[in-house]
């Protein structure tokens, strides 16, 4: 039998939002959580505020881990999906300090840019539960019934603003805790040194603090995405029951 819709994401918001966790523990309490309700939505014996509940719990731990993996040492600097570029101002120069052999300096820079978000990005477990706190019946139900990123997009409109605002001073310490001040400041006074050079103009922490937004709502979507579309990512038997077959 084919499950619906609501189930489905249901089971995928347990379970693909913590794809990323390192605690096995973890993840089969979310299996078995997942299944009782998507056993017992099934056959009618729960209310439509439980499921959201269910919904809200499932959400609650998964971007938890999320925030997690992306807020340790390589969460942003070694994931091709969300490495944060240099603003495109700093691109142009670093290309054109390559013909004189300062290239490195501008990667180094960008490795600390994405140093700096990673420290900043625990930041955002707070708010997302506070957004899922916030979410109604209303909300729930928009989400299962939504499309396959519904609940990104929850969370992307709900807390944006709010997540800005609290990353922008940890940013801003962090580019400076990280070296990403001094390796600026460095680099520009060589790289003006330099005949003809185009001038550098850039806020790094508005670049940082979008650039971390972006990747945290970006990484959540493409776990979203991954389980419903990619069948080597079903790796539970649960999953495979849900997503495999629509007999």
């Amino acid at each position: 039998m084919k499950h619906t819709f609501g189930q489905v994401f249901l089971v995928s918001a347990a379970l693909t939002l913590t794809a990323c966790s390192s605690s096995g523990e973890l993840v089969e309490k979310l299996q078995e959580s997942a299944g009782s309700v998507l056993s017992a939505s099934s056959d009618g014996s729960l209310s439509t505020s439980e499921i959201a509940a269910g919904l809200k719990e499932a959400l609650t731990k998964g971007t938890g881990d999320v925030v997690a993996q992306l807020g340790q040492t390589g969460g942003f600097s070694d994931n091709d999906l969300i490495r944060i570029p240099l603003p495109s101002s700093l691109q142009t120069a670093k290309d054109f300090a390559d013909r004189f052999g300062m290239g490195s300096s501008f990667t180094e820079l960008e490795d600390k840019l994405n140093e700096a978000a990673e420290l900043a990005t625990p930041k955002a477990k707070s708010l997302f539960v506070s957004a899922i706190n916030d979410m109604t019946v209303t909300d729930a139900r928009s989400i299962l019934e939504g499309s396959d990123d519904a609940a990104t997009r929850y969370f992307e409109e709900s807390m944006s603003d709010r997540l800005a605002e609290e990353m922008r001073p940890v940013v801003e310490s962090s580019l400076s805790e990280v070296g990403a001040v001094s390796t600026f400041n460095s680099l520009l006074s060589k790289y003006e040194s330099i005949p003809g050079a185009p001038d550098l103009d850039a806020d790094l922490t508005g670049h940082v603090v979008d650039g971390g937004i972006d990747g945290i709502f970006e990484y959540v979507a493409e776990e979203e995405k991954a389980i419903r579309e990619n069948p080597a990512a079903r790796t539970t038997e649960l999953l495979q029951r849900v997503f495999g077959s629509d007999e």
